[in-house]
């Protein structure tokens, strides 16, 4: 597929440095903004597929800088600028190294835990009597800290977070309310799409001033879970599963191909006609998640088309 980009190594004027992570390269320009690239790159059980989905980066990009345009009256965040569908500029932030995950329903690694009898998740109680899917009485926050081996988030409960210094408690008392925030921002979002914001992620970073600042990607199919609202109590009352609008799609297609990440496990080969429906399928999720249509953008060259627009916004 030589319509999508799944490497970068640009080298622009002052650049310091570059990160590569899964899915987003990130280019430090003179200590002082981050230039973040997303590729089309597919990550799914902490491995990264071989080959390039079209239009995925443009899609997640777009997503969360418009969400972060859609929340920036209640939480700051990093963003300044996108000088292309798959670039996002802005602050250099030392980012904390917990992500804040919050969720409103009982549903996949919290339904998983509840399966296995576990009451508590991350220092949080979650009620008996719950079935997989079902509303929690308030949304629960259960963050997620980066292992010191390895890729894997762990869970991770706020008094560990206090105790083992990760996190100032000032600092985390203002994470957990922007977290809230956003959640409930999202979850009226989502709501005036017919979408329920079942649980989501968020990264936050602190700027060179001290301000603590929402970075990284925001609501989009990768890092939110989203339900169908219509039919969701039907389904729910006959213990059906729900309508998922994120990339489950994706990890249960490897499932039913024997792949999970581990260890001795090949990834399935993705032809070029599976690749097209997930493609497809991430187009159906912007334009239900944005409720509007997505506009493919220039895929004649792209790795050009990002480098003459990164430039063309240095240079101002």
């Amino acid at each position: 597929m030589n319509n999508t980009i799944t490497d970068t190594n640009f080298n622009f004027p002052n650049q310091k440095s570059l990160y590569k992570g899964k899915v987003r390269a990130v280019y430090n320009i003179n200590d002082q903004e981050l230039v973040m690239i997303a590729t089309d790159r597919l990550s799914a059980f902490d491995v990264v597929m071989p080959k390039g989905i079209p239009y995925k980066g443009q899609i997640l990009n777009q997503i969360a800088t418009s969400m972060m345009k859609a929340t920036q009256d209640i939480v700051p965040n990093w963003l300044t600028a996108t000088p292309d569908p798959n670039v996002a500029v802005g602050y250099l932030c030392e980012p904390f190294k917990v992500e804040m995950v919050i969720r409103g329903y009982m549903s996949g690694h919290a339904a998983r835990e509840y399966k296995a009898g576990k009451r508590m998740l991350c220092g949080v109680a979650m009620p008996e009597g719950l079935k997989e899917n079902d509303k929690f009485p308030e949304p629960i926050i259960t963050p997620a800290t980066k292992a010191e081996m390895g890729d894997h988030d762990e869970d991770i409960s706020r008094e560990d977070i206090l105790k083992r210094g990760i996190v100032s408690e000032e600092d985390y008392i203002v994470l957990e309310d922007y977290t809230r925030k956003l959640f409930q921002r999202g979850t009226e979002i989502a709501a005036s799409r017919g979408l329920i914001l079942v649980d989501t992620k968020y990264e936050f970073g602190k700027t060179k001033d001290g301000k603590i600042v929402l970075i990284d990607e925001i609501h989009t199919p990768d890092s939110s879970r989203y339900f169908y609202a219509d039919g969701y109590q039907d389904r729910q009352d006959k213990g059906e599963a729900q309508k998922q609008l994120s990339k489950e799609f994706v990890r249960q297609w490897l499932i039913e191909n024997n792949f999970q990440g581990l260890e001795g496990q090949t990834v399935p080969e993705m032809t070029d006609a599976y690749i097209e429906t997930v493609s497809e399928r991430y187009i159906e999720l912007y334009e239900k998640i944005m409720g509007e249509t997505f506009v493919k953008a220039d895929v004649t060259n792209i790795q050009e088309r990002i480098e003459k627009n990164v430039l063309a916004y240095l240079k101002q």
